[in-house]
């Protein structure tokens, strides 16, 4: 029997397609499923688009696309957890070449690290928390110096 796709693995798939941005029609979105291997109607995606909370947003110029609203609100949400627990628990921060080494007291580690991650920062790769210590991996493209200022500046906040 073939592996058969899962709804939750589609639905991770269409969120993944959503937040590129560029998703303007049911259509479009079941075309690019059924590139993926996944053979669905327009009814299937529109009750995958309804549990995932999407709506149809205003795109710059004109037009519109598909988006997942509470993901707008999840962000702001996991920044400003992030800048709170930066504030609250961050001791030191330094860089070397693309790891950021934060410095807590003993057992705030993995709090501040679980906060960043909730944060959906696109500058951090990951985090790697043990009880006082948590290293940072930056994205490509991104300095430890430069996600430094940024954790820095997030946590003056």
């Amino acid at each position: 029997m073939p592996n058969r796709p899962t709804r939750n693995a589609r639905r991770r798939l269409v969120r993944q397609l959503l937040a590129q941005g560029n998703v303007t029609s049911q259509k479009q979105l079941a075309e690019a499923l059924g590139e993926a291997g996944y053979s669905v109607t327009q009814a299937t995606v529109s009750r995958d688009l309804d549990a995932l909370g999407a709506a149809r947003v205003k795109s710059d110029g004109n037009g519109t696309h598909y988006e997942i609203l509470d993901d707008r609100f999840a962000f702001k949400q996991g920044i400003e957890s992030a800048s709170k627990a930066l504030n609250q628990f961050a001791e030191t921060i330094a860089a070397s070449h693309n790891i950021v080494v934060i410095h807590t007291a003993p057992g705030a580690a993995h709090l501040l690290a679980s906060a960043l991650d909730g944060a959906g920062l696109h500058e951090i790769l990951g985090t790697v928390a043990g009880d006082d210590t948590i290293m940072v991996v930056a994205s490509d493209g991104v300095s430890g110096n430069d996600l430094v200022e940024k954790l820095e500046s997030m946590g003056a906040g």
